[in-house]
């Protein structure tokens, strides 16, 4: 790689080929031909360019710029960026046109595309002495690029044509960057150089964008100037922010600016200006337009000018989880180098890889969850490959020496000048040992960890009721919150979603962090597990002055470190302590938030500037610690004064201090009555705060604790005994989980990061509100301005006697009947919809059912029907579409013209409601009825029954079937098998028959009532019946993993969807969404990932269990989502590719008109079809006490259940004959006609003047950008490309990626053996990294025919090559797959039985046992089967593994995670966190280094050596079984040594295996397991101290 000057032209064509293989993890444009982006960094190809290079100057500084396309435009941009060069110096050598091909280009991209130049340009004189290192000529070069920008702007040469944009790829002297809008197989088609020999390199960046964040442009392709960037970065709203309170507090003078040149000065400019964001100097460094990675890119790209070299600036920006890391144990000097630049700079935090060049070195970076894939491999010349993939450059395996893998947080990086190569342990040491980090956070870091809670009371009784009463506290907030926080340590959990109004049209008093919906992550970027993978995470913050990120001293270190952002008041003291010069000497202030209640409602804008000026005032006096606080000293201060809501007061002091330049000067530490939930913490950390001391709250702790009716709980076992301390210390911890938890939803590891990051849209905030503390934060609707928010805040102010002794219950969360919260579902509204429909709750089989004529269905009522749609239209204002009104364009029609009733219906769908979170009877009675109609019903999470696989044929006269005993009112040909089947993050139910027997399939990747979390079912609800059905553990508590695992990026999303496609090429895929801001981008990428159907939900959706903060404060209602979803795909091309499908408190014919006319062409109806087949809204779903059976699994009470098929399908009726009568007043025959007709809706006036708070509210700009399609109905037609029909019978279906899968499928011999079903049959084929999902599609086959398990044959199928990802999914007993090379992610995904074997060849260069053979989450939501890997695979290995028998050679972190059943073998080393959240299954770890006690999550398994004769048998049994499959050389010498080697396993086991004979070695007799399945596909089983018989070795490992 290294022996040729200018490397050679062989390095460009293998990285110009691996750009290929990435196509799969790129997309193109709705033209299908334009790609979002694909590019390439390499060295100068100095061959190239010879006639702009001489004997002075051998290396020019060379920009790659995109110029306008008109002539005249760019000879203008031309001439200012050659009069800029020549002000500074830079002698103009000369304008490269470079040689393309445009008709290479897709439509998109021709339209957009720049004309390409390149410019050489001549150091200055100034500079002769700087040539061996040319950091000053790069710092000339990177300050000119940046004025050039500027002076454009100035010179008016700034257009928003897309083609006539002025972009610099890159300026420099050693690296350039050719990129655009393309595929990368078009690249070298379109740049010409590519293709020319003289083109030379030592190194190649590649980069495929899939663009989901931002819509595709040319400047926006990757690689960027220094970073290739893979992933997202989930903390950008914050980073910004903060590079831009950096730029306000600027250190050089801007006279300072101007000379570009002189090196000492431009070393001062980029380490002592900040980011020097001078606007009339140099372009700013961030932008919230640009991507994350261009942003990210610029600060960077800063940092390696100044003097971080580029590993040591990474480390900074993308810091690894050190703190308790086992691996890191050596090497303290490490952790202190991040321990430093953690109290200086925010991470940039999300799942990413990095890989850079500052053309001094070249690396590579994984972040610290190391979600993404990143695979390498070394040859014997020296020669590095680092790629997403393995397999995209074809290598000899006898040339290998090592192949590799980084894990989370991990580098490596290779010296371009020497060629050396380091690891992450070699290169980080090395940049750790540059300064002594250690020293300075000894000597200037101050520590406050967390102290014990004060007894004493801050005030008496009554004024503490009296002061929870002014800042808005309810009973419900002591009664559910502060009970479970105190009491248990843990947020409160409820269930049915949230159906009061939003804040803004509530009648009653808000605070304002109820404005305010938490954002969170979805398809773009990854929630994170803050439950099973809180290593990584961390709510440590700081107070202080921060320093300078591009200048490190000593100075850096000091600060202090707050272990918890939650103080108490000894905290606080010890806080104020560090004011002491001994201590620390850091300066202190408190500014009351309070305020003359005589004021009035007006006087909040003047406290408002007081607060403010003096912040400003203080900090510019040194105070480093500034605290805001709203306490009163007594109850006569409370009764005279009110207070700014701290929300206000923190943003509005953070923004200011931001506009003077003093952010970074100062820590803001806020001391409330008016923060007690998690939200409320959220909120003010995400708008500035560093700290809480949540005073009242803590107040209200010691009131809740010392209460009569605690005190006598806990005496009779309804609460946990503890003391006072220990009941403010569980708050304390229920809050830190709490903010973890809303963290994670982002993909956020970091408190310090979600700080000041503002990731909310605020709902019902006017243009004041945001513009003096919320600024940038998105408010759509507009709302109440600040004397509005000063009213509600004196509103919640007790008057009365009787109020101030006891405080209101606003029944925000449980309806109060008359005097509280409106609640859109009540059981008084289920009672009229009950009375419409025919249902009487009383008839049920626990009754008199059986005697009751129709089954006690009483016929449906047209009158009780209109009284519950009044009850709904007079009713308090509760959502966005209750302000709306229709305005037609036409003449009224006959009902009799209008489409019937039956055609309209069969656009109905069920909500996704899982068999566990209801009751068999409720589910199995919702999919029959909306099966009846033509609508789809959905299985939900959890998996179905096969019985319900067939149609009913036993139905006798009495609507009795013996298949369904407990349902009633069945009829011949009725279904029960849920039309879609959902795959959620559990994976619990996916079988192969599961995926074939389904005629849709959706990926959940949110839920309305909890997006960014997992699905949760409490123990009480996990029966047999449904632990059968998931494949877990009776009785025990189920939580999926956040949506993380397989779909943490667009790029996997599509490969899920491949996945799903694959085994099911009959069946659409949908994608369910839950509506935030950005959605409609996050749509395109959906749609470009070939989904056939997204599904938007509200985030109000009903659920079975969730934390109420979750519900309460997540996600924003599908009104916002569905229009700009549906705008977003119409304006990109690609609204006809996908069905778009909402849900979210549906209730009504005019909600689905509403939806309809803003896009929606599906309806899912929740909540209110529960109640259609008799639930009463009791809203106890997660205690498993349901009154009616609806939501219980006690067998008792789903004997109450009183609902039928044809309640449901009385009420879907009734909702599509009011649909009829509304489309023919507004003169519409057809529904179709509605679709996307924004046009027909109007604001109603009248609604808007019910309430106060409205008056600043409009809707005209949120559904006034819906795109007019009135003429052009295209969009709800299939492409033409796929016949133009209807949607709903169009299915994509994968193109050549699954060649090789129909290749085997079709093979004679394969289906020969399917069709005999008998006798063994062996072929072979060659695989590579493009050939997806291989052996899906054969699955599929076999599970059509045979189900899971009928196949008796043996399919033996040998691999050979690289295999791309999700190899072997789904594989089903008899399949045997053997893959000789290697393997990426996903490998067994999903498999239910078989075996497969990975191995190496025979020739190989590498150690097996040391070397990655396959990627990461390999079998994950694995049902059964034998899995052998001869060598180590990647991170999560195993995870959500229930019932297969896996063996590899070592793996990395997080491996068994979520495992419910099967056995894991780990033949070496493990990375950190095995076990975490399994409750099920064995694992046998291989301890060689010693340290296997470290790397265990302790919080569930236990974990003890291999010892008793049942383990061991197990244990060498499998271990023998992998030497014959694989020849492993490690198990051989483990076995060889079998009584010494033995001593060093460990088995680890949840509490629910600890009796099993493998653990406890206690029961005589048992059988031990060995493998997941035997030849003839039955268990295989050894008896307990009996060795193998030959027939049994023979068996075993056959």
């Amino acid at each position: 790689m290294f022996t040729e000057e200018f490397g050679t032209h062989k390095v460009l064509q293998q990285g110009l080929t691996a750009l290929d293989c990435m196509e799969h993890r790129g997309a193109c444009g709705g033209d299908g031909i334009s790609g979002d982006g694909a590019g390439i960094m390499t060295q100068i190809p100095w061959k190239l360019f010879s006639e702009y290079r001489s004997e002075n100057c051998p290396k020019p500084g060379v920009g790659m710029v995109f110029l306008p396309q008109q002539e005249d435009r760019r000879n203008a941009v031309k001439e200012v960026i050659e009069r800029v060069c020549v002000a500074n110096e830079l002698e103009f050598l000369g304008w490269r046109e470079v040689p393309v091909d445009p008709s290479a280009l897709g439509p998109q991209a021709r339209d957009a595309v720049p004309s390409m130049w390149q410019m050489f340009v001549k150091a200055s004189k100034r500079l002769d002495d700087d040539e061996e290192t040319r950091d000053g000529f790069e710092r000339t070069l990177y300050l000119v690029r940046r004025r050039i920008l500027v002076e454009l702007e100035k010179a008016g040469l700034k257009w928003e044509d897309a083609n006539s944009e002025t972009y610099f790829a890159s300026f420099s002297s050693s690296t350039i960057v050719y990129k655009g809008m393309v595929q990368g197989c078009v690249l070298p088609q379109f740049y010409k150089d590519l293709q020319n020999e003289e083109y030379t390199t030592k190194f190649v960046i590649y980069h495929r964008r899939f663009s989901t964040n931002t819509n595709p442009k040319w400047p926006l392709a990757q690689p960027m100037r220094v970073v290739g960037h893979n992933g997202e970065i989930n903390t950008l709203v914050g980073n910004v922010n903060w590079v831009k309170a950096r730029e306000k507090s600027k250190t050089l003078p801007e006279s300072e600016l101007n000379d570009l040149v002189d090196a000492e000065n431009t070393d001062n400019i980029v380490m002592m200006c900040n980011t020097q964001d001078v606007p009339n100097v140099l372009e700013p460094l961030v932008d919230l337009g640009r991507s994350d990675s261009a942003n990210l890119d610029a600060v960077f790209e800063l940092m390696t000018k100044s003097r971080h070299r580029a590993p040591c600036a990474l480390m900074s920006l993308v810091p690894t989880a050190y703190e308790n890391e086992p691996a890191l144990s050596n090497n303290p000097e490490i952790v202190d180098f991040y321990k430093f630049h953690g109290g200086l700079l925010e991470a940039w935090d999300g799942p990413a890889l990095l890989v850079y060049s500052d053309g001094k070195s070249i690396g590579a970076s994984l972040d610290r969850n190391g979600l993404r894939p990143a695979r390498y491999s070394i040859t014997s010349d020296g020669t590095v490959y680092m790629m997403s993939e393995t397999g995209v450059v074809d290598l000899d395996e006898s040339d290998i020496v090592q192949k590799g893998r980084l894990g989370p947080g991990q580098m490596i990086n290779v010296d371009l000048a020497t060629g050396e190569f380091k690891d992450n342990i070699a290169i980080k040491s090395e940049i750790a040992s540059r300064h002594p980090y250690g020293e300075w956070v000894k000597q200037g870091r101050k520590d406050v960890t967390r102290m014990s809670f004060a007894d004493d009371r801050l005030y008496d009784d009554a004024t503490t009721t009296f002061a929870q009463g002014t800042f808005g506290w309810g009973l419900e907030d002591i009664g559910m919150q502060i009970q479970d926080m105190a009491g248990s340590a843990k947020e409160t959990t409820y269930s049915m979603g949230d159906d009061a109004p939003i804040a803004v049209l509530s009648e009653r008093p808000h605070t304002t962090y109820n404005y305010f919906k938490q954002r969170f992550a979805q398809v773009t970027n990854p929630p994170i597990d803050p439950l099973r993978e809180g290593v990584v995470m961390s709510v440590a913050m700081t107070l202080g002055k921060k320093e300078s990120i591009y200048k490190v001293s000593e100075k850096g270190a000091r600060l202090i470190h707050l272990e918890s952002p939650v103080l108490n008041s000894n905290e606080m003291d010890r806080i104020a302590s560090f004011a002491e010069p001994e201590h620390g000497g850091f300066q202190q202030s408190t500014i009351s938030t309070r305020y003359d209640l005589a004021d009035g409602p007006d006087g909040i804008k003047a406290a408002i500037d007081a607060i403010c000026d003096k912040a400003v005032e203080d900090v510019r006096n040194g105070v480093e610690v500034l605290i805001l606080s709203d306490k009163s000293a007594d109850q006569a201060e409370l009764d005279g004064t009110t207070y700014i809501p701290p929300m206000v007061a923190v943003g509005a002091v953070h923004h200011r201090l931001i506009d003077e330049g003093l952010r970074m000067d100062t820590g803001l530490v806020i001391e409330t009555g008016s923060a007690w939930s998690t939200h409320h913490f959220a909120c003010l950390v995400g708008y500035g705060a560093n700290a809480v001391h949540p005073y009242l709250a803590l107040e209200t702790v010691k009131q809740w604790h010392g209460s009569k009716r605690t005190q006598s709980m806990m005496e009779a076992g309804k609460l946990d005994k503890t003391t006072l301390d220990e009941a403010q210390q569980n708050y304390r911890k229920a809050v830190e989980n709490g903010l973890l938890k809303i963290l994670s939803k982002m993909g956020i590891s970091l408190l310090s990061s979600y700080q000041g990051a503002q990731i909310f849209e605020a709902m019902g905030l006017g243009e004041e509100v945001i513009n003096t503390s919320f600024k940038g934060t998105t408010s759509r609707i507009g709302g109440v301005d600040l004397r509005d928010i000063a009213q509600e805040t004196a509103m919640m102010r007790p008057e009365t006697a009787d109020e101030k002794a006891k405080l209101i219950n606003y029944g925000y969360y449980k309806p109060v009947p008359k005097q509280g919260e409106y609640h859109a579902n009540s059981s008084d509204l289920a009672k009229l919809l009950h009375d419409a429909i025919g249902l009487d709750k009383t008839v049920s089989a626990a009754t008199n059912r059986d005697e009751a004529e129709n089954d006690g269905v009483k016929p449906k009522s047209v009158a009780n029907y209109e009284i519950f749609k009044k009850s709904l239209e007079s009713a308090p204002l509760a959502n966005i579409r209750d302000l709306l009104d229709f305005e037609s364009d036409r003449e009224s029609i006959s009902i009799d013209e209008v489409e019937s009733a039956a055609e309209i219906m069969k656009r109905f769908c069920t909500g996704a409601m899982s068999l566990g979170a209801l009751s068999r009877e409720a589910h199995e009675t919702l999919a029959i009825a909306v099966n009846r109609v033509g609508g789809k019903s959905n299985s939900g999470e959890g998996g179905e029954d096969t019985v319900r696989i067939k149609d009913l044929s036993d139905v006798d006269e009495k609507g009795r079937s013996p298949t369904y005993p407990h349902l009633a009112g069945l009829k011949n040909g009725d279904s029960a098998n849920s039309y879609i089947h959902q795959v959620a993050s559990g994976r619990f139910g996916v079988t192969p028959e599961f995926l074939t027997t389904a005629k849709q399939l959706e990926i959940k990747m949110a839920q309305g009532a909890k997006p960014g979390e997992g699905g949760q079912l409490p123990g009480p609800k996990v029966s047999e019946y449904i632990a059968g059905l998931r494949a877990s553990k009776q009785g025990v508590t189920l939580i999926s993993p956040p949506p993380h695992h397989d779909i943490y990026s667009i790029e996997d999303l599509a490969q899920l969807i491949h996945d799903l496609h694959a085994i099911n090429e009959s069946a659409g895929v949908s994608v369910k969404l839950v509506s935030s801001i950005g959605i409609g981008t996050v749509a395109c990428g959906v749609a470009k990932a070939q989904a056939d159907v997204i599904q938007i939900s509200g985030g109000d959706g009903g659920t079975g269990a969730s934390p109420l903060s979750s519900i309460k404060h997540a996600g924003m209602p599908w009104e916002m989502g569905l229009s700009e979803a549906h705008s977003a795909l119409l304006n990109n091309g690609l609204r006809d590719r996908v069905t778009l499908r909402v849900d979210g408190g549906i209730r009504t014919g005019r909600d689905i008109a509403i939806a309809a006319m803003m896009g929606a062409e599906e309806f899912g109806f929740g909540t209110i079809a529960m109640i259609a087949e008799g639930c009463v809204m009791a809203r106890v779903c997660h205690l498993n006490t349901c009154p009616v059976g609806v939501t219980s699994q006690k067998e008792e009470l789903r004997k109450k259940f009183p609902g039928t098929p044809e309640h449901v399908v009385n009420f879907f009726m009734f909702v599509a004959e009011e649909i009829r009568e509304l489309m023919a007043h507004l003169g519409y025959s057809k529904f179709e006609d509605l679709i996307g007709r924004a046009d027909l809706l109007t604001e109603s006036e009248d609604q808007l003047a019910r309430i106060a708070k409205t008056k600043g509210v409009s809707l005209s700009g949120f559904f006034g950008s819906i795109p007019d399609s009135k003429d052009d109905r295209a969009f709800l037609r299939a492409t033409p490309a796929e016949g133009g029909g209807l949607k709903d019978d169009v299915v994509h279906v994968n193109g050549g990626s699954s060649d090789l899968d129909r290749e085997i499928c079709n093979n004679e011999d394969v289906k020969a053996a399917i069709e005999n079903n008998s006798g063994d049959t062996a072929v072979s084929f060659n695989i590579k990294n493009t050939d997806r999902s291989t052996g899906a599609m054969l699955a599929g086959d076999i599970s059509r025919k045979y189900g899971n398990k009928g196949l008796d044959g043996n399919l033996n199928i040998n691999i050979f090559g690289s295999a791309g990802q999700s190899f072997g999914a789904f594989t089903l007993p008899g399949m045997k797959l053997r893959l000789t090379g290697e393997a990426n992610d996903y490998v067994g995904k999903g498999m239910h039985g078989g075996e497969i074997v990975v191995l190496p060849e025979a020739d190989a260069g590498f150690v097996a046992a040391d070397s990655s053979i396959v990627g990461n989450a390999c079998l994950y939501g694995a049902t059964g089967g034998d899995f052998h890997a001869n060598g180590r695979a990647g991170e999560r290995f195993c995870v959500r593994n229930s019932g297969a028998y896996a063996v590899c050679e070592g793996t990395g972190d997080h491996c068994c995670e979520y495992m419910t059943g099967g056995v894991v073998v780990a033949l070496g080393t493990v990375g950190r966190n095995v076990g975490a959240g399994m409750t099920g299954g064995i694992g046998y770890f291989y301890d060689e280094d010693g340290r296997f006690n470290e790397r265990v999550n302790g919080e569930i398994v236990k974990f003890q050596r291999v010892g008793t004769a049942a383990e061991e048998l197990q244990l060498r049994n499998v271990i023998e079984r992998h030497f014959e499959k694989t020849g492993s050389e490690k198990a051989e010498a483990i076995l060889d040594n079998w009584d010494e080697e033995k001593a060093k396993f460990w088995q680890v086991y949840p509490p629910s295996e600890a009796q099993s004979a493998v653990v406890s070695d206690t029961i005589v007799g048992e059988t031990v397991k060995v493998s997941a399945t035997a030849p003839s596909e039955e268990l295989c089983y050894l008896p307990v101290g009996a060795g193998l018989s030959p027939d049994q070795t023979t068996r075993c490992a056959d």
